[in-house]
């Protein structure tokens, strides 16, 4: 569905993570109550079977996702962790190093809208509650599009919002009233917090994305709705010509 609320900016948000990313990983646990956890590992669950998979991960941020992969999907062979927030992949680069993966695990700088890849590089390509912060979400899913070889997948993992009316009206008071004072308390960082739930509800989700996506040039597009609809898997496919 559609939100017809005016979209804060998204222009250069990458800053911003670079300013919370010290407190980064300890405000995704407090407030997403640990969930988080196990929509990653869904997510890893969902790429494609195949043997010595390439993965790229765009807005890696602390590498979190990475780390899931590697630790539940033993057909990874490589995965290449982007960002554009350098504080945000410090902290990443020494999670991986703690858990000894340095030679499966390696992230760089790069902008999800320009990704610096060659085409058809990738088994699968994803990225996690960072596809509502790019300027331009079509053309971040046409780059995926791009460098997913055929018979690839991308895995959009993202903040969406439930159908039912009264976990709705729960869920968006926590995200207005709630949420932003614990992170604005927390992180020192009151802006980053309001602009969470601002593009949470910005963005389309449902059948919405799986437009865009379809529009980018994937097929077998699907939706995966995780805990009542907070957050949603989406997948697709690029196919073989």
């Amino acid at each position: 569905m559609k939100n017809n609320t005016q979209n804060p900016e998204r222009q250069d948000v990458w800053q911003m993570f670079d300013r919370i990313a010290w407190r980064y990983d300890f405000l995704n646990r407090i407030l997403s109550m640990g969930i988080d956890r196990g929509w990653r590992e869904q997510m890893a669950n969902m790429l494609p079977p195949r043997p010595a998979l390439r993965v790229l991960d765009l807005a890696t941020g602390t590498a979190d996702v990475p780390l899931t992969f590697a630790r539940t999907n033993k057909d990874i062979a490589h995965i290449t962790g982007m960002d554009l927030a350098e504080k945000m992949l410090d902290i990443g680069r020494e999670k991986i190093a703690q858990q000894g993966l340095n030679k499966t695990i390696q992230l760089s700088t790069g902008d999800a809208m320009a990704i610096p890849a060659e085409s058809n590089a990738y088994d699968a390509a994803t990225i996690s509650f960072g596809i509502r912060n790019v300027p331009d979400v079509l053309t971040t899913l046409k780059e995926m599009y791009r460098v997913v070889n055929p018979g690839g997948h991308a895995l959009i993992l993202e903040f969406s919002t439930p159908e039912i009316p009264v976990f709705k009206q729960g869920y968006l008071f926590y995200l207005r009233h709630v949420l932003p004072q614990i992170g604005a308390a927390l992180s020192g960082d009151s802006y980053a917090y309001r602009y969470l739930n601002q593009t949470i509800e910005t963005f389309p989700y449902g059948q919405d994305f799986c437009d865009l996506m379809i529009e980018a040039g994937f097929i077998q597009t699907e939706a995966v709705s995780l805990t009542g609809g907070i957050a949603t898997i989406y997948k697709g496919v690029k196919p073989h010509p």
